[in-house]
């Protein structure tokens, strides 16, 4: 087994190169033929064709893989999906999605999820400080299911700041083919005056209030309608920059 210190070590050396070879080989001859003198599945194949790795076929029939679903190449769906962050509550929904238009194209679509963490909720706290650590968390967690399950390529759905490069620093690492499809922006809210909101709204609420510019029931009015659903941050922030 290669550690991930082995294989990071010395990033252009020919030992690394080596290894690498060695960890996403196919192993033997039971493997499918080239598709146009690619063969697509090359990395699955190592866990679907060889007759010695039955106990790993068995576990994907479990699954509901059929036998047809067994020479197909697989793709790793990451999703950024939780429910406490209107960045993400809805990327579980679109990763349906990609998962139909994955199967439709005649591949396997296999769904996965990674952390998050939300900057507009943890800003000005201690929950701040593990905001940039769950970039490398996401990127971490998008690796070991890739190259541990041997998918033969990824599609990542990002919704939050972090998420973005998590994302990409995992397709670098990788390096297989891959996509990142971005789970939106917010909607632009309305304040019971008709005027449009968002998050940075409701973080210059407190001094406008604070200042007596606005009322209680003003500041109000704007926290409870500056986000009107799901989708990232309605700002110029790294979710819809990147």
């Amino acid at each position: 087994m290669l550690s991930k210190t082995m294989l990071r070590s010395g990033a252009s050396s020919p030992v690394r190169k080596t290894l690498l070879q060695r960890a996403f080989a196919t192993s033997n001859s039971d493997a499918p033929k080239a598709v146009d003198g690619v063969r697509i599945n090359r990395y699955s194949a190592n866990v679907t064709q060889p007759k010695a790795r039955g106990a790993s076929q068995a576990m994907l029939y479990a699954t509901g893989m059929t036998e047809d679903d067994m020479d197909k190449p697989q793709v790793g769906i990451a999703s950024m999906w939780w429910e406490g962050n209107p960045c993400n509550m809805h990327l579980l929904d679109l990763a349906g999605e990609v998962k139909k238009g994955v199967n439709a194209a005649g591949l396997v679509g296999l769904r996965f999820n990674t952390i998050g963490v939300s900057d507009g909720i943890s800003m000005g706290t201690d929950g701040m400080s593990y905001s940039l650590q769950s970039r490398d968390l996401i990127a971490d967690s998008i690796e070991t299911v890739m190259g541990g399950q041997w998918y033969d390529a990824n599609i990542c759905i990002p919704g939050c700041d972090k998420n973005m490069p998590g994302c990409v620093m995992a397709m670098a690492r990788v390096n297989r083919p891959s996509l990142m499809v971005y789970g939106g922006t917010i909607r632009a809210g309305c304040s019971s005056k008709g005027e449009t909101l968002d998050v940075v709204s409701a973080f210059q609420a407190y001094g406008e209030y604070i200042a007596g510019r606005i009322t209680e029931e003003e500041r109000h009015d704007i926290i409870r309608h500056a986000c009107p659903g799901a989708g990232a941050c309605g700002g110029m922030y790294t979710a819809n920059t990147m």
